[in-house]
């Protein structure tokens, strides 16, 4: 059976109810149902028991559950810089050093942070968002164009610049091909990763130019008063700051330590884990030292950016469980097989592109594409010869295309709220320079494929 096409059904399925029921949690427990369900030869109570199991050993691995406190506490940071004032301090700062002046300083400025704060997307979002809303009512420039920068530069910059929870979460599922240096793949798929480094220069591009195209042309101006946001007093901008460069440094410094002084060969697993505590750490200390929350407020903080981040985290450890258990049934190893000599190579990335944006799109959630489809680039990959970065970068490409398309994203949610911008508003604009980058990144994929093939 491991060697059928019986081997397709766990992810045909997990796309399937991903599609029908939009819920990626269910989605991901069906599919792994399915697989163990085939490996015991159809026998229901054992497979129930090995779908359990199978969660269960996902926390039996330490980097798997350095990964998975990382993604929860990250939540916490999150909470607790909002509570604090931390993140409104940083908006005063900007405000009291009068450097947005003109229009396109003004677009600039949430595109420069959303390139700038990539530890995590929804820090990174809001952060830009707050500053930024009422220097673009000021100007008379669209929340739409707000959402949109956001949108295409946070999540697309935190794929490229893996020092973040994605980087650490991929590196778990990289895990288990014997890969000779799984940091040095990762660290590869940045020259490949078209698609977000296309939303990324079209972003800058929209900022500095001044120019839109399409719907967003057409919208118009959503004015929404500031008072109608709960107003934080402000803290010093240092103590949002300085938790996130050491969050970078130490992480930095930790892969370099790791790795015996190459950063490529350190444990991201590790290093982000102790760089997020001591981030924490650092944050919780500034928080009694400036008297910015009391006991009780920063306890209730913590605890509600865990719970932030629960079905982020459920979705992480299944995406970890299903990846161990279709390599088990031997799924990507059918698929490759699947290509013969005769299969142009140049169609397969842009293939894999078109399939991860289908589902992405579909589910709302490119980690849950990463989690099905990587375990099947990564076999095409070794079995045809392509460089195993070049087909997960078309995993990763097609995963985040996908998930900034989709209106059931939770980017595309977070962006129209962090923008005061309606939501089917946001999504209508972008839409269009969203398809214009997967365009590109189809031409740039099937160019380095017909190199690869010479």
């Amino acid at each position: 059976m491991q060697e059928s096409a019986f081997t397709l059904l766990p992810p045909a399925l997990a796309i399937v109810i991903a599609i029908w029921r939009k819920n990626a949690i269910l989605a991901l427990i069906s599919g792994l149902f399915l697989c163990f369900l085939l490996l015991e030869s159809w026998n229901p109570i054992t497979a129930g028991i090995d779908t359990l199991a199978g969660v269960g050993n996902v926390f039996g691995s330490t980097g798997n559950a350095q990964i998975i406190a990382f993604s929860l506490l990250i939540g916490a940071l999150v909470e607790l810089m909002n509570r604090s004032g931390a993140v409104q301090g940083f908006i005063d700062n900007l405000a009291n050093l009068s450097l947005v002046k003109t229009k396109r300083q003004a677009t600039l400025l949430p595109t420069i942070v959303g390139t700038t704060i990539f530890t995590d997307t929804n820090l990174s979002m809001f952060s830009g968002g707050m500053a930024s809303q009422k220097l673009f009512d000021q100007h008379g420039i669209s929340r739409a164009k707000l959402a949109y920068l956001l949108d295409s530069t946070c999540s697309p910059i935190s794929v490229l610049f893996l020092i973040n929870g994605w980087g650490a979460y991929l590196l778990g599922l990289l895990d288990g091909y014997n890969l000779a240096d799984p940091v040095s793949v990762l660290l590869g798929t940045l020259t490949y990763n078209f698609y977000a480094i296309i939303a990324v220069l079209l972003a800058y591009y929209t900022a500095y130019s001044g120019k839109v195209y399409g719907p967003m042309a057409k919208c118009d101006q959503l004015m929404q008063s500031p008072s109608d946001v709960d107003y934080i007093k402000p803290a010093k901008a240092r103590v949002m700051w300085l938790p996130m460069i050491s969050l970078l440094v130490l992480t930095l410094v930790l892969l370099w330590v790791t790795g015996d002084g190459d950063i490529r060969r350190g444990s991201g697993s590790f290093s982000v884990f102790v760089a997020i505590v001591s981030a924490l750490a650092l944050l919780i200390v500034m928080i009694f030292a400036y008297k910015l929350l009391t006991l009780k407020e920063l306890t209730d903080g913590f605890i509600k950016g865990l719970k932030n981040m629960l079905p982020a985290v459920t979705i992480l450890v299944l995406s970890f469980a299903f990846g161990d258990a279709i390599k088990a049934l031997g799924t990507g190893t059918y698929v490759s097989s699947l290509i013969s000599s005769d299969f142009p190579l140049i169609l397969i990335a842009p293939l894999i592109f078109l399939a991860a944006g289908i589902m992405a799109f579909s589910t709302g959630t490119s980690w849950g594409t990463f989690a099905l489809l990587i375990p099947i680039a990564v076999p095409i990959a070794l079995d045809t010869g392509l460089p195993v970065p070049f087909l997960v970068a078309a995993v990763l490409s097609g995963g985040v295309f996908g998930d900034h398309a989709s209106p059931i994203s939770d980017s595309t949610v977070v962006a129209s709220i962090a923008s005061g911008c309606d939501h089917f508003e946001h999504v209508k604009t972008q839409l269009p320079y969203s398809l214009f980058a997967a365009t590109l990144t189809i031409i740039g994929f099937l160019i380095v494929g017909a190199s690869v093939q010479i």
